[in-house]
């Protein structure tokens, strides 16, 4: 048969022959059946079928793996494209514009008399008899606050006074014979020695009336000591004395005394605040359990720093009031400054070993690390004195997982999303 000879099978009953064109059909003889690989007879013929099995396990992997190649290279362009998006972090921003800040200083303390002066007793020690005088009494220069025993003093004082007279009219015998005597010393009655004696005598008793007086002014110093008097017009603010209690000189101060009822506020500041301080500025103060200032200045600053604690003192004037007890527990601030500040949200102001910083957004939406200057904490937020003027846009949140010239997307504010 030729080479295209066509050739012709008989199918089985009820089906058309099939022809085709082609080679001759082989005969039987040319047919060889495909024999399994040879094997040894020292494997027993299990390793040659192992190692054949392997290697269609493997051109099977490489086909798989080379399937997943043709396949991520022909994937969807516009998958891959929202895939790298999702990496890209999204973030919210803020432009804080400015606003007006009010720095102050506040510091605590508590309230004081401005001259705190104690008053005990002057004299001998002795036994209260009479106290005259409560807490919280106004009182006026030389008014009696309480009486000490005097039953020994007064009788001193009685019989030095009557000595004063006795010496006063002794005194006043001698001078009255001396004048006598000079009176006929011309006419030779008395001998001058006799005159001389009289001068001298009445010269004597003179003295002696001096003398008297001196004891018994000291006499009249120590009656009056037993007499506890204020020595200035004010407010008492304790009393401790009582009748019946031994008062003795260097004890317990039986009153304190608040001359002229003035009234402070003494507290500390930290040193860093000392600096922007000054004497006369005005200042707030506010007791525990009233929502009302009272008004006062700044009357002293300290002219030194703790080198312990870092705090200095200052002293605020206030005027007299009855809500303002010495001992309270205070609160002060003094305004310093009234500027226009950003203002950012805690969130937004991060902090390393270089000091606080924020990232700003930029026009290509790659976030800048920028070091910013805190000036406080208000209720709005932190206040920024250096490093932004408000304009830019300030990561608020995320901010701490971001780098240095990262690209971010920026999330549509919600009022832009309530109007889309």
């Amino acid at each position: 048969m030729g080479a295209n000879a066509e050739h012709k099978i008989n199918p089985p009953a009820g089906h058309e022959p099939v022809r085709w064109i082609g080679r001759e059909p082989v005969s039987q003889e040319e047919i060889v059946p495909l024999a399994p690989p040879e094997t040894s007879v020292s494997d027993g013929g299990g390793s040659a079928r192992a190692k054949w099995m392997a290697a269609a396990v493997a051109a099977a992997v490489v086909a798989v793996v080379a399937f997943i190649l043709w396949r991520g290279h022909t994937a969807d362009p516009a998958a891959a494209t929202l895939a790298t998006q999702q990496a890209v972090p999204l973030v919210s921003v803020t432009s804080p514009g400015v606003t007006s800040v009010t720095s102050t200083v506040t510091f605590t303390g508590t309230i004081a008399a401005r001259y705190d002066m104690p008053i005990g007793i002057e004299g001998d020690a002795g036994r209260i008899v009479g106290v005259y005088v409560e807490a919280g009494d106004h009182v006026k220069r030389g008014q009696l606050l309480a009486k000490i025993d005097e039953s020994v003093w007064q009788p001193q004082v009685n019989r030095l006074a009557a000595s004063l007279e006795q010496a006063k009219a002794q005194a006043a015998l001698s001078a009255a014979e001396y004048r006598r005597a000079a009176a006929v010393a011309s006419a030779g009655a008395l001998s001058a020695e006799e005159i001389e004696k009289r001068r001298a005598l009445s010269l004597t008793d003179a003295a002696n009336v001096k003398v008297a007086a001196a004891m018994l002014a000291e006499s009249e110093a120590r009656f009056n000591r037993t007499r506890v008097i204020a020595p200035a017009d004010g407010v008492v603010l304790t009393r401790k004395a009582e009748v019946g209690q031994t008062a003795s000189p260097g004890g317990e101060a039986l009153f304190r005394l608040a001359n002229g009822g003035e009234i402070e506020m003494r507290g500390q500041v930290a040193e860093q605040d000392m600096a922007v301080l000054t004497v006369g500025q005005p200042a707030d103060v506010r007791l525990v359990g009233s929502a009302q200032p009272f008004e006062g200045h700044v009357r002293l600053l300290g002219a030194v720093i703790d080198p312990v604690t870092r705090l200095g003192d200052i002293r605020i004037a206030l005027k007299p009031s009855p809500a303002l007890r010495p001992g309270a527990f205070a609160r002060g601030s003094v305004v310093v400054s009234k500027a226009e500040r950003p203002i950012l949200p805690q969130t937004a102001v991060l902090s390393d070993i270089k000091g606080p910083y924020v990232y700003v957004v930029g026009a290509d939406n790659r976030v800048e690390r920028r070091d910013v200057q805190v000036g406080g904490t208000i209720t709005a937020g932190i206040i920024i004195t250096k490093g932004i003027n408000g304009d830019e846009r300030i990561v608020t949140t995320a901010a701490g997982f971001l780098r240095q010239g990262e690209k971010v997307n920026v999330a549509p504010s919600p009022v832009a999303v309530a109007t889309s």
